[in-house]
Order: C-alpha cells, then sequence, then structure tokens
C-alpha cells in the first residue's frame, strides 16, 4: 500500500475579489522512504498543496479531491482526527524558522508542548532524554548548555536544524520540507540536505521537499514535479528531468540557474520571461502559453492531459513522442 496518494487535488480560496484558484489539479503518491521534489516560481501551489495535506489550510479555503493516507480519506477526518494525525504520522519544516519559534520560550519548553501533544503523560526526565538526542542528532553544538537558550540566541542554520529536530520528536513516517533553506547561504543550504539525507536514512523517512531551487534536489530526491499555475506541468525521476526536461518551462527553470564559471559580463542573468497567470482567472488553455516560446494557437485552445503536455517539446527537439 502507498503511504500518500493526493487524487485531482484543488484548492480554492474564497476571497472578497472572487475564487482564488490556487491548485487546480494535482495528483501524485509516495513511498515509505521516497524523497518528493515540489518545484515552481512563487505562486505555483507547491506550500498550498503541502498544507492541505496537513489539513492547515485556512476557513476560506475550499479542499476538493481525494488525499489517502495508508488508504484513509484524510479529507473526511474531524479536527480530532488531524491532531491525532499532526506530528506523529506527519509533520512540516516551514519557512523562515525565525519566525515559526515563540520568542519568549525557550528551546526545551518547545520541545516540552510538542512531546507533550501526543504522550501527556511522558515524565520530565524521559522528555530532556528525547530532546538532547535529536539536539545531537541534528548537531546542535554543547545541546546541554543551550537547552535553555532563546530562539534569538541561534543562528538561522541552527533554528533549522532546531526546526527539524522539533518536526521528528514523535518519529512521523511523512516530514513536508517548505523551502527549508531559503534565506541560507550556500554552504549552510548543503549542511542542511545532507542532514536531511542522513535523518530520511535513519528514520525511513518520506520527504515532500517543496523549493524553487532545482539544483538542491539533484542528489536528494527520487521523483521531481514541475507545479505552474497550480497544475502538473511535468512529473519525473530527478536525472531525467534534470538532464532530459521535456515541458519547456522545466527547461526554461533549468536554464535560469546560474551555473559554475558564470560570470554577468559573459552572459546576461537568465530568467523566464513574463509574469505567472492571475490565479483568479482561468484560461482555458495551457497557463504557461502566454510566456512560452514554442507556443502554437492550439496551446492557447485547451489543455492536454499530462501524457500530453510535453509534446511540444519532444517534437521541438525532433524526437518521437
Amino acid at each position: 500500500m502507498k503511504l500518500l496518494e493526493v487524487k485531482n487535488l484543488q484548492v480554492s480560496f474564497h476571497t472578497s475579489q472572487g475564487k482564488l484558484r490556487a491548485v487546480r489539479g494535482v495528483d501524485f503518491d509516495l513511498e515509505a522512504g521516497e524523497c518528493l521534489g515540489l518545484v515552481g516560481e512563487s505562486g505555483c501551489g507547491k506550500s498550498v498543496t503541502a498544507l492541505s495535506l496537513l489539513g492547515l489550510l485556512p476557513g476560506i479555503a475550499e479542499v476538493q479531491g481525494e488525499i489517502l493516507w495508508q488508504g484513509q480519506k484524510v479529507t473526511q477526518w474531524d479536527q480530532k482526527k488531524w491532531r491525532d494525525f499532526r506530528g506523529k504520522e506527519a509533520a512540516m519544516i516551514f519557512q523562515e524558522p525565525g519566525r515559526s519559534f515563540d520568542p519568549l520560550t525557550t528551546v526545551e519548553a518547545n520541545f516540552r508542548e510538542a512531546l507533550l501533544a501526543h504522550r501527556p503523560e511522558m515524565p520530565k526526565a524521559e522528555i530532556r532524554r528525547v530532546t538532547l538526542d535529536l539536539l545531537y542528532q541534528v548537531k546542535i553544538p554543547d545541546p546541554e548548555r543551550r537547552l535553555g537558550n532563546y530562539p534569538h540566541q541561534f543562528s538561522g542554520g541552527m533554528l533549522q536544524r532546531l526546526m527539524i529536530a522539533l518536526a521528528l520528536v514523535h518519529r512521523p513516517s511523512l516530514l513536508l520540507a517548505d523551502e527549508p533553506t531559503t534565506a541560507l547561504d550556500v554552504t549552510i543550504q548543503n549542511q542542511i540536505i545532507q542532514l536531511l539525507k542522513e535523518l530520511q536514512q535513519n528514520y525511513r523517512l518520506s520527504i515532500i521537499f517543496i523549493t524553487h531551487n532545482l539544483a538542491l534536489l539533484k542528489n536528494f530526491a527520487h521523483r521531481i514535479i514541475v507545479l505552474y499555475n497550480g497544475l502538473v506541468m511535468e512529473e519525473g525521476a530527478t536525472d531525467e528531468l534534470l538532464y532530459r526536461p521535456r515541458h519547456p518551462y522545466s527547461r526554461l527553470l533549468l536554464d535560469s540557474l546560474i551555473k559554475r564559471g558564470d560570470r554577468h559580463e559573459s552572459r546576461p542573468l537568465p530568467s523566464v520571461q513574463g509574469q505567472p497567470p492571475d490565479p483568479l482567472l482561468v484560461v482555458p488553455g495551457c497557463p504557461f502559453a502566454a510566456r512560452c516560446p514554442l507556443r502554437e494557437d492550439a496551446c492557447e485552445q485547451s489543455l492536454p492531459e499530462l501524457k500530453n503536455r510535453l509534446r511540444c517539446a519532444v517534437i521541438n527537439r525532433g524526437e518521437h513522442a
């Protein structure tokens, strides 16, 4: 049985300006121990997809489609079932950890609250032991001394390590990492990726890793899904997608990466031209058509099935679909 199955997920927000369609039909599944990358520009639906998997969307959200956790339909759960699920079965690493911690609460108090949420009878000594063990695993220096520290006393990289440790207090099966390397320098980004890889192997975690940066997924994710305007543009094994992208959007995202040895004097900083479409408006055809260098009249008329969305790129390279 698959750990997670998402079928035709659609998420809309009812706003004062109208119905905002953030996710328009996303399908994927996840096996135990697998790492899946979700990539795309800001506003493409990555974070909304992740939040819907934990039932963390606000009241103005409308969710359609199916989300199956080990065969159970989570969209039918009540709030008690969601609370039992969050943290225990699935946990999330949020963006910008400095904004996720209470500035008036110590490290030890944060872990105590998280542990008691699912194990209210847990002895104080056991709480301290589990907390220290996790801090050692995420490589926090001198963890015993730092239990009494506050968030502002940690660097961005150390805060992200604390966030990862906090997500693992109940040994969940699924970890959702929402751009966990945002605002970190390249060296620290690599350290966080290496840490997640180690923890994935040690805990046999399934991970959904959300990022703008395709390069971060190179030696980490098993598969990658490329989202645009709430739709899946391309899905494939990591090596295949990174080295042989088929959809024009995937290719342009990869071309936009700065490569080793690039200098601004030799070529302009590459980018995907144009702007994403307004999510309040639903265009009849491919949402990327207005920005696509390979667009044809048919692209603006109807949106083909995923297996056929790649046809234009295949034809462009002179290959056979």
